[in-house]
């Protein structure tokens, strides 16, 4: 007989569920799983999981400062790998009109016919590879996803995938080493730690002509102890495109606008660039600077959001929020789009999504449906009338009592997220 614990990790939050081994047969004993597609869980876990631990992965992102060789070599892998895409997609594509089955294709075949492929790592092509067959499946599995485009040398985005071998990737005092490249300059801002072991490496290329090198680790994640369930530790919050969000406590969370303060000033770095030829160097030189403008602003929304994420993942366990479809939100159908772009709410819960789950709380998403802004939250009373979504204020036809709307909203979202948390 033979004890294993397995950790099942399902949207970042833990639940246990324990088996009994005797013979050929699997015993569960317990586990909250509610889906169906528990055994496609099991064995997708059962991979990632060594003696009863789950094997869980992060990345960290360095700038590096390649030198003049090895920015050229950057280039080349770029550009070989936008290659294969294309080569591996073209033949896939005519292979399946002829025979109506897919091809079974690999970069070895293609470096007689090209044999500058040679000289980039052939562990980034071989990755390239990998990434068109899960993008065929995915498109079989589900027509939503979109069939496989073929990449532009003007619009792709500009990265490669590199695997660790051997320590072939390690870090060093200052420094990254990766295949073929060597020894690159970086910015260590953060280290991992000495259990961490390196996965692969993506080096990719901004638009300002910035590099940066994103390390994948895998380490032991032992789960944590779930946060007791109770009011204190929980709160509601609705999103709101004027600002960011408003919380349960009556407070209102805005967001800087980092977009609309640099709005003016991208706007005259474009029009600079209407002037110049296409192609020119100074042309090159402009839309350097207008990425330059671009990534700033994207920082300056990254770090906000962080930190505002990780205060709220410390001071509460349980965060209720409505299940909404940002990107539809963000349509110019909605008339606010640039705002909702602009402040970032989306990607805010995604952070506080993992950030709750690593402190033993959970991200709890109430349905989208739920009508969360109409009901009373003191004594229940339901009001069709405020479906318009004009009426900031009103009063409740039963008790009286005067609302706001994002904050009465929070308030219950909060209250059945904790209905969710206690039936579960």
């Amino acid at each position: 007989m033979r004890f294993a614990l397995l950790y099942i990790v399902c949207k970042n939050s833990f639940s246990v569920a324990s088996y009994r081994q005797q013979d050929e047969s699997v015993t569960m004993l317990s586990t909250n799983l509610t889906d169906n597609g528990l055994l496609e869980k099991i064995d997708l876990l059962l991979q990632n999981t060594k003696e009863g631990v789950l094997m869980q992965n992060r990345a960290i992102k360095y700038r590096i400062y390649p030198s003049a060789e090895q920015r050229v070599l950057f280039a080349k892998t770029f550009g070989c790998c936008r290659k294969i895409w294309n080569l591996m997609l073209a033949d896939k594509i005519t292979y399946y009109q002829q025979t109506q089955k897919m091809l079974q294709t690999t970069p070895a075949q293609y470096k007689k016919s090209y044999p500058y492929l040679k000289e980039v790592d052939s562990l980034a092509l071989a990755n390239v590879q990998l990434h068109l067959q899960t993008a065929y499946k995915n498109f079989f599995r589900n027509k939503k996803t979109g069939f496989p485009k073929f990449k532009s040398a003007k619009r792709c985005r500009r990265s490669y995938t590199t695997n660790c071998q051997n320590g072939s990737i390690r870090i060093e005092d200052g420094r990254i080493r990766i295949p073929k490249a060597g020894s690159v300059k970086a910015v260590l801002h953060r280290l991992p730690e000495k259990d961490w072991k390196i996965k692969s490496a993506t080096v990719s290329q901004c638009g300002d002509g910035t590099y940066y090198i994103s390390i994948l680790f895998e380490y032991e994640n032992f789960p944590v102890s779930p946060v007791p369930v109770t009011e204190e530790q929980a709160i509601g919050l609705d999103y709101k495109s004027a600002g960011l969000f408003a919380d349960s406590n009556g407070n209102c969370q805005n967001m800087p606008g980092y977009y609309r303060m640099a709005q003016n000033k991208l706007a005259k770095r474009q029009r600079k660039l209407r002037h110049k030829v296409p192609g020119s160097k100074n042309y090159k030189k402009q839309k350097k600077r207008i990425a330059r403008i671009c990534r700033h602003t994207s920082n300056q929304r990254k770090d906000y959001l962080h930190k505002l994420s990780t205060a709220t993942a410390k001071q509460y366990a349980y965060v209720c929020v409505e299940d909404l479809n940002m990107r539809s939100l963000s349509n110019k159908g909605f008339g606010n789009g640039k705002a909702t772009l602009d402040n970032g709410y989306g990607m805010f819960l995604a952070m506080l999504d993992y950030k709750l789950a690593e402190r033993g709380g959970k991200l709890v998403k109430v349905d989208k449906f739920f009508p969360s802004s109409q009901i009373c939250h003191c004594c229940g009373c339901r009001n069709p009338e405020i479906r318009d979504l004009r009426i900031r204020e009103w009063i409740c036809p039963e008790c009286g009592t005067v609302h706001d709307r994002d904050t009465n909203a929070a308030k219950n979202i909060k209250t059945e997220g904790l209905r969710i948390l206690l039936a579960a």
